[in-house]
């Protein structure tokens, strides 16, 4: 019995069981395609504001099974695809910066996270990488000084944009932004300070909840389409609950991302940053599209 238990726990730990690879939904580990240098084309004169951005939501939980896991490209890739935002969580230990998904560990810390956007960064300095970095679970709160400490091990401090304000794409090219999401003294841009709509409980399957959870990224998308493009706007895609898993939601609310998306292709509006579970190559492109 014991061997059957550790053998489900494995199981469920590692991504890639019965893969799809769809336009809207991909839950292998590599891309369909990759868009390395999309942000070449955007002129350095345009606020980053303004920028119809890719990304994913919780971006290095690639393990835990169908309980945590949110995303299978590793982080390299998702890059190479064209994700520009990333949602990353750290536990804090010790002085330690290790990447987890609520309770489950993610055989990680955020140095690798680190090294993965310096060299992604230096190869392809016309891009630039946004990250929302949070906590979780942490034993303290006070998480600035190991985040420092990591930055100077692990990358090097001018790799990050130092202002609260926001930069022109000119500026922002060959920085990491961090969104800040913990307190302490400002190493970039604030996260609270972004138009966010993160509605992620979603009680069931049921259609009734996942048509509210659809109905509350399309006006948000709707919002950011609309509002002073002044203001960055965040739309999450994502969500979960005790009935309603991330990789079974992704499956549902990213074909209706992608039909509303590619019925305004032709609209070049401005919709900010979609964070996605599980996003296929097609739905990245489609969002890159809009600038």
């Amino acid at each position: 019995m014991h061997i059957v238990i550790v053998g489900i726990l494995l199981w469920l730990a590692c991504p890639g069981h019965g893969a799809l690879q769809r336009p809207d939904y991909d839950d292998t580990p590599t891309p369909e395609f990759l868009q390395p240098s999309w942000m070449a084309n955007i002129p350095d004169n345009r606020p980053l504001c303004e920028v119809t951005i890719p990304g994913t939501h919780n971006s290095m939980a690639l393990y835990g099974g169908f309980l945590a896991q949110c995303n299978s490209w590793p982080l390299a890739q998702q890059l190479q695809a064209g994700v520009r935002f990333l949602d990353v969580r750290v536990r804090h230990i010790q002085g330690n910066l290790t990447i987890y998904h609520g309770v489950l560990y993610q055989w990680a810390h955020f140095g690798e996270v680190l090294e993965d956007v310096a060299a992604f960064l230096k190869q392809n300095p016309t891009e630039t990488v946004l990250m929302r970095l949070r906590e979780e679970l942490s034993e303290t709160r006070d998480i600035y000084r190991a985040v420092v400490t990591y930055v100077h091990q692990y990358a090097h401090w001018d790799l990050l944009w130092h202002s609260q304000l926001m930069p022109t794409m000119g500026e922002a090219r060959g920085k990491l932004i961090i969104l800040q999401d913990f307190p302490g003294p400002h190493l970039g841009m604030q996260y609270r300070s972004l138009e966010i709509a993160d509605d992620w409980k979603v009680l069931s399957l049921q259609p009734k909840y996942v048509d509210k959870k659809w109905k509350s990224v399309r006006t948000h998308l709707e919002e950011a389409a609309m509002a002073s493009q002044a203001y960055m706007f965040l739309t999450y895609s994502s969500g979960a609950g005790f009935l309603a898993n991330p990789q079974s939601l992704a499956k549902r609310i990213n074909p209706r991302l992608y039909d509303y998306l590619f019925a305004h292709a032709e609209e070049k509006k401005r919709f900010g940053i979609i964070a996605m579970d599980f996003s296929g190559a097609m739905l990245v492109k489609l969002i890159i599209d809009f600038n």
